[in-house]
């Protein structure tokens, strides 16, 4: 049974009795319903499950559903021998966005205090910026990516005392004992095939199959094209066509999306995409660096909207488009093979799940730095280089930006396969897997 940091904050955010509901954000198959679902059974004496992407398809008892005393008409009707007091009732409103209404009905549910509340959804960030009254002070939202590194490992065995010890020597900034990176960096190179979506990282622990893990990422990856189809008939094409572009563009120099591709057509704008880009980025099935020309803290004052990167949330389901079941590309360090592509995915999904907004370095003259991101401890722009192979001493474009003194850069940092902690001319050079501890 897989471990998930979101976990503890569920269970605090009850125990603290927050005059909120919590809902659980995030794409499909991340594992919302299922932490719900043990931490309901497991803190509850009566745990009701109700999901409304079903209810919408099949049955309507919650389709006109506009007031509390309806909805507690229907929740009797259903669940009536279940109901008990507050704090020993959790009503779980699973595919909330099945219902934008009910997103409205729970600030009077909030208010009324009758039962306890949480609720999940898929592609919420679109749901709530279609919905007219959104009830902001009545709710929390809450995140949820695929499994970051630190639970890829916490699946795979290794202790939380040896994890708190790699924690310490990264804070310190020295390198880990041979065998210790030896066997991070291995552990590390399989969480580039599996990724993190628990259904692949328990088949994996399970078995050791990467055939069936690969099966079990190419049936997700393609219920998001689905579900990206699905959302805007009038604009689903465009929608899968950016979609399915990803792996690709990426493999390009610049790595970012070009308009004129998208249909073909030179007389195309960003803005002509707009909703198709909040669509992938909002349901959580992409994730989006934008471009900083100015990078002065903090950074979202001079990002660029129209400099678009995009990743796919899960860098298995990458690894799996580009390699199929050959796992000697990540594990053998093939010389004919650029893994550029796949660590700066990683690395784009780990800082997301750790709660950066991200963002990079785009200069036409100076070039282009992988990731830059607010360092809140030093008031200053962090800027990350992420390197694959073994010329990572060579970074002309990070080399002028830490130079450049109106950027006021006090660290820079740049992430490779070498086993030792360096640190030359302004720049720590660590080990790929320390990236786990920003």
């Amino acid at each position: 049974m897989l471990e998930r940091k979101i976990e503890i904050y569920i269970k605090n955010f009850f125990v603290s009795n927050e005059q909120k509901i919590l809902i659980v954000d995030g794409a499909r198959q991340t594992g919302k319903t299922f932490i719900i679902r043990k931490i309901g059974k497991s803190m509850f004496k009566n745990f009701i499950e109700i999901n409304l992407l079903d209810d919408r398809l099949n049955d309507h008892y919650f389709e006109d559903v506009r007031s509390v005393s309806d909805f507690y008409l229907q929740l009797s009707s259903l669940y009536g021998s279940k109901l008990g007091k507050k704090d020993e009732t959790l009503i779980f409103l699973d595919e909330i966005q099945a219902y934008p209404h009910l997103l409205t009905l729970l600030k009077f549910l909030n208010q009324d205090n009758r039962f306890t509340y949480i609720a999940s959804g898929s592609e919420l960030g679109i749901t709530l910026f279609n919905t007219l009254s959104i009830p902001m002070g009545s709710i929390d939202v809450k995140h949820l990516y695929p499994l970051d590194f630190e639970e890829f490992l916490w699946a795979n065995g290794v202790g939380k005392d040896f994890i708190a010890h790699c924690r310490e020597m990264f804070l310190a900034r020295k390198s880990l004992q041979p065998n210790f990176h030896k066997r991070m960096l291995e552990l590390f190179q399989k969480y580039l095939l599996v990724g993190g979506l628990p259904e692949a990282v328990q088949s994996f622990v399970d078995n050791t199959n990467i055939a069936t893990v690969r099966k079990i990422q190419k049936q997700i990856h393609n219920y998001y094209g689905v579900d990206a189809s699905r959302y805007d008939l009038e604009n689903r094409l465009k929608i899968r066509r950016i979609y399915d572009m990803i792996p690709s563009v990426l493999e390009n120099k610049k790595k970012r999306i070009v308009v004129r591709d998208i249909e073909g057509m030179e007389s195309k704008r960003f803005k002509d995409y707009q909703d198709e880009f909040d669509y992938l980025i909002a349901s959580g099935i992409a994730l989006d660096v934008k471009a900083i020309s100015t990078p002065v803290f903090p950074l979202v004052e001079t990002m660029s909207k129209n400099l678009l990167k995009l990743y796919l949330n899960d860098v298995g389901i990458l690894t799996g488009i580009l390699y199929k079941n050959n796992i000697n590309a990540i594990l053998n360090d093939e010389r004919s093979i650029n893994l550029g592509t796949v660590y700066e995915s990683v690395v784009a999904q780990e800082l997301k799940a750790h709660g950066f907004n991200l963002f990079y370095y785009d200069n036409k003259q100076k070039g282009e730095v992988d990731f830059l991101i607010d360092d809140y401890d030093s008031l200053s722009v962090l800027p990350l280089e992420i390197k694959s192979g073994k010329d990572y001493y060579v970074h002309s474009a990070l080399d002028s930006f830490i130079k450049n003194k109106d950027y006021s850069v006090k660290n820079a940092i740049v992430f490779c396969n070498n086993a030792t902690v360096e640190h030359e001319n302004g720049i720590t050079y660590m080990p790929i897997y320390y990236v786990m501890f920003l």
